[in-house]
């Protein structure tokens, strides 16, 4: 087991939050709620290297496939939408996967928005890419303002989601009056936990509500205490506070990146 400094009762982890100064207590270890890095170089590799920390890598939640039925009683046809907004690579990928099963070809003229390069770049997998048709922000869908603004009038949009939704997507577009249709098409869905019942860290590290809903679902009794949290993005860090956690570390502009934000964090903590 974890050499870690807070405790777990028997129904789970046990965590509330930490004294203000406590919040720099060292940190030996450390759980990634995401897949553990495919690639040899990582910089949690080089964190955990430097500075001696054991750094754990797990989903808390898991993506499928909404049934096509599902799909099919909301009634929403594709191909009557001349522009999707994608807002990850899951959303290409089930928006294509339900089309197939659907027996649905979408035009060569659609038009398609997405949040960043890296969506733009996946969707190749699935379309002929052409600039004209194909619109790119840097992050958010703010910085697609000018093109949405642009295409308003002229587009029926589509914005393939998750059981979840798109809450900050679509309140946005609303503000813009764009004419949209939220179609469900995968849901997110927690993973067991139970064999992290009796196992402790020092720093739980989230990047979506839905983890935090999943670590909810596993250990219901969960309440912060030494242990620290690390989140990413603004609808995890409200779930965070809706459940009357505190955020001990967070990315900002002068830490950019959960790897920056945790390494400038450990180096106060562990120092000597």
């Amino acid at each position: 087991m974890l050499e870690t400094l807070h405790n777990i009762n028997s129904q789970g982890m046990t965590v509330t939050a930490p004294a203000e100064n406590e919040k720099y207590k060292r940190v030996r270890s450390i759980l990634v709620t995401q897949p553990k890095p495919s690639l040899p170089k990582s910089p949690y590799f080089d964190i955990e290297q430097k500075y001696g920390i054991k750094i754990d890598f797990r989903e808390f939640t898991r993506v499928e496939a909404l049934d096509i039925k599902e799909v099919r009683r909301q009634r929403v046809n594709p191909a009557e939408f001349s522009a999707v907004i994608l807002n990850s690579k899951n959303a290409v990928d089930y928006f294509f996967k339900c089309c197939k099963e659907m027996r649905i070809t979408m035009s060569e003229e659609t038009k398609y928005f997405c949040l960043t390069e890296m969506i733009a770049n996946y969707l190749q997998k699935f379309i002929v890419y052409r600039k004209r048709k194909v619109f790119v922000g840097n992050r958010t869908i703010e910085d697609l303002k000018s093109y949405l603004v642009k295409h308003r009038d002229k587009e029926n949009f589509l914005v393939p989601c998750s059981n979840s939704g798109a809450k900050e997507l679509t309140k946005y577009l609303d503000e813009l009056k764009v004419k949209y249709k939220e179609v469900v098409m995968y849901e997110t869905l927690s993973n067991d936990l139970s064999d992290l019942s009796d196992v402790k860290y020092d720093i739980l590290v989230f990047f979506t509500p839905q983890a935090i809903q999943s670590l909810y679902e596993n250990f219901p009794d969960f309440s912060q205490d030494e242990t620290r949290i690390a989140v990413s993005g603004s609808q995890t860090a409200q779930a965070v506070r809706e459940r009357g956690l505190n955020i001990n570390i967070q990315p900002n502009t002068e830490a950019p990146s959960m790897t920056t934000a945790l390494e400038n964090y450990i180096k106060l903590a562990n120092k000597a």
